[in-house]
Order: C-alpha cells, then sequence, then structure tokens
C-alpha cells in the first residue's frame, strides 16, 4: 500500500508554471492533491461517457429486437390473414359449387319429370339406397377440408348430392331399361332409333359459361341416363300400340291372302277391321298428321308420323276429322269408317310402315299389359311435364 502511494506521489509531484506579464514574473503551484483530484474528475467523466456509450448501444440493439420481433408478428397476422382470406374464397367457391350442382340437379330433373318432390323416382331411390356405390371421392373432399376446415358442412352437403345424382341415375337407367325392353317387345331395336335420333340434332353454339370442374362425373352420368330415358320413353310413346277402332274382330290379317276381287294371291300390308258406317278412327298413337286425302286403292287416306320413322296409315274412310299439320294424341278421333277405294264393304284398313316399309301391326296392337303400363308412365311423365312446365 505504501508502496503504491509512492508510485502515486512520484506520477503527480508538486508542480510550478512560471508566468512572466509585463516585466512581472509570477508562478502557480500546482500541489499534488490538485492533481489527484483533477485525474480523479478526468476519470469519472471518462467512465461516465463510456457508461453512457454503452448504454445507448444497449437500448439501440434493444431497439432492433423489438423491430425485429414487430417484424415477425406483423408477418404472422400478414399470414394468419391470407390463411382466412384463402379459407373464406375455398368456402365461397365450395358453396358456388354445390349452388351450381344443385341447380343443375333441379332443372335436369324438372325438366325430365315436371316435378321438384321427387317422388316419381323416389320408389327406386329406395331400392338403389342399398345397392349404391359409397366411394365419395374421399381425396378431393380432404383436400378441400384441409384448405378450409370451416367448410366441413358443405363438403358433406356435396357427398350427399354426390350420392343422390349416383341413386338418381341408377333408378333412371333402370326406368330406360324398362322402356329399351318394351321398345324391343315391338319388334324394334331401340340402339338404331337412337342412332338415327343421334343424326338429327343442331342449334347454335353457345359456350358453357360455368366452372368446368361443377360437372362430376355423377352430374355427367345422369344428364346422360336423363337424355337416355327422355329419348327411348318418347320413343315408346310414339309407337303405335293403342287400337285405331272399337272393333275387335279381324277381317284381313297381314301378309299372304287371296285378293278379294280376283282371287289371286296377293300381299295384304296391313290388317283390316270391320264395323259400323261413320264409326270412329282413332290414332294409334301421338303424333303429327302428315297427309289428308285419297290414294289408288286406298280410297280417302289419313297418315299420321309419330316419329323416328314410324308412320300408320287409315284407309277407306268415309269422312276426316284431322287435317295436315295437326298434332294429335294417343286416342284421338282422325276420321270415320267406310268403304272408299278399292273396298268391299265398310271397315278400316290399318297400316304401321316403318322408314317407308310396311310391317306387322299385329305385334303392336298385341302389346303385353307390362309394356302398356310402361306406356302409361310414360305419358303421365309427360303430361306432368307439360303441366308444369
Amino acid at each position: 500500500m505504501a508502496g503504491l502511494r509512492d508510485r502515486i506521489s512520484a506520477l503527480c509531484p508538486e508542480r510550478e508554471i512560471f508566468l512572466r506579464s509585463g516585466g512581472q514574473v509570477k508562478f502557480i503551484r500546482i500541489s499534488r492533491r490538485a492533481q489527484l483530484a483533477a485525474a480523479g474528475l478526468l476519470s469519472a467523466a471518462l467512465i461516465g461517457w463510456a457508461g453512457v456509450t454503452v448504454s445507448m448501444f444497449a437500448s439501440s440493439a434493444s431497439v432492433e429486437q423489438q423491430r425485429a420481433a414487430l417484424a415477425r408478428q406483423g408477418k404472422s397476422v400478414a399470414s394468419a390473414a391470407s390463411k382466412v382470406e384463402g379459407y373464406r374464397q375455398s368456402v365461397e367457391e365450395l358453396a358456388q359449387d354445390l349452388k351450381t350442382r344443385q341447380d343443375f340437379m333441379d332443372d335436369l330433373y324438372k325438366t325430365h319429370f315436371g316435378a321438384e318432390d321427387g317422388n316419381a323416382a323416389g320408389a327406386d331411390l329406395v331400392g338403389e339406397e342399398k345397392n349404391a356405390d359409397k366411394s365419395d371421392k374421399a381425396e378431393q373432399l380432404n383436400t378441400k377440408i384441409s384448405m378450409a376446415p370451416e367448410a366441413a358442412p358443405l363438403v358433406k352437403l356435396e357427398q350427399r348430392q354426390r350420392r343422390f345424382a349416383l341413386l338418381l341415375t341408377h333408378a333412371v337407367e333402370r326406368r330406360a331399361d324398362k322402356a329399351a325392353a318394351a321398345i324391343r317387345s315391338f319388334g324394334l331395336n331401340p340402339d338404331t332409333l337412337a342412332r338415327s335420333a343421334a343424326r338429327a340434332q343442331g342449334g347454335p353454339f353457345v359456350p358453357w359459361k360455368g366452372d368446368k370442374g361443377a360437372m362430376t362425373g355423377e352430374l355427367e352420368d345422369l344428364a346422360d341416363a336423363m337424355s337416355r330415358m327422355e329419348f327411348l320413353e318418347r320413343s315408346l310413346l310414339t309407337i303405335p300400340s293403342g287400337q285405331p277402332t272399337g272393333s275387335p274382330m279381324l277381317t284381313s290379317s297381314y301378309g299372304y291372302r287371296r285378293d278379294p276381287f280376283n282371287g289371286h294371291a296377293a300381299f295384304h300390308a296391313g290388317l283390316d277391321f270391320p264395323g259400323r258406317y261413320g264409326q270412329p278412327i282413332n290414332a294409334a298413337a301421338d303424333g303429327k298428321v302428315s297427309y289428308v286425302g285419297q290414294r289408288q286403292g286406298y280410297g280417302n287416306v289419313v297418315e299420321v308420323e309419330h316419329g323416328n320413322g314410324i308412320m300408320t296409315r287409315y284407309a277407306h274412310l268415309s269422312g276426316f276429322a284431322s287435317r295436315v299439320g295437326q298434332k294429335i294424341s294417343r286416342g284421338d278421333t282422325i276420321g270415320r269408317m267406310g268403304s272408299t277405294g278399292r273396298s268391299t264393304g265398310t271397315h278400316l284398313h290399318f297400316e304401321v310402315r316403318l322408314n317407308g316399309q310396311a310391317v306387322n301391326p299385329r305385334p303392336f296392337l298385341e302389346a303385353r299389359k307390362d309394356v302398356l303400363q310402361v306406356q302409361q308412365i310414360a305419358t303421365a311423365r309427360f303430361a306432368d311435364v307439360r303441366d308444369r312446365g
């Protein structure tokens, strides 16, 4: 301790400073204590400045850390806001898809069944419920749920829509198959009729404006099944299965016979129904009157086009009750029984022609009960569609 004091004293000896001014000499004495006090003050000032500097650096670092933390929080908030916006858009898109699909199914069902209560196909749907394919395209749905957890209820609704479309498709296909079987029972090929009808298409091109994804595979299959059922049932209604007159007897069948005038072998292109003069003659199916007038050998004739190349001819009439271009329904009166043309007495000559060629009318007029029931169901459906229009 004494040695340290000696060293400090050696560093700070008493000092005298001489000053000459105006021929006078003055001196200032600086004692060792004053030097030590000045050194102490200077050291304290340096230490204080260093402390302030360090504090400022520390404060600046803290501010930078706070700024960085705020920036991270801002990014986190922005990310959360972006995710929320993504959820909202996903939910809105899913809701719009569901609305588009629902509108499509509603319009499709109303077009083909005329009702929106589901009664027309309800029985078939109950049967299909037990055998329906249970694949709900889980991968796509899970993707949507992960994108928008809030959309889970909508995704469940989407599953229900897909399942309903699948069930309805199966029900419609079964109904179409019944119509196809009924058409075959008349000796006609429904596939041939469909190919012929497929060529008769047209209309302006109007691009699809909806989301392509809105037309799922289930809805496309449903639309195809509805179109097939529509064609087959309409084709079934054009088949002449109604009795053209109230007479149950036949005086001449289709095919070979002896000519009633000269006795020679001849081909008879239709069926002859006897009856009383002026008896009503009725259309055997829905269609449009294509000819009213006289034809050689037939006398007074009414011809009705039924579509798909099917035409019926009613000959030897005593009078007409229809005009060319008139749309008629099965059972409508189109003429009166007579004996005009090459005829031996009052009767109706009835023909069915397919693409211009005469075919045997008997299978058309002797349709089975189940076939007639299918026709009646189709008739009722189209009537319901027209009424609800």
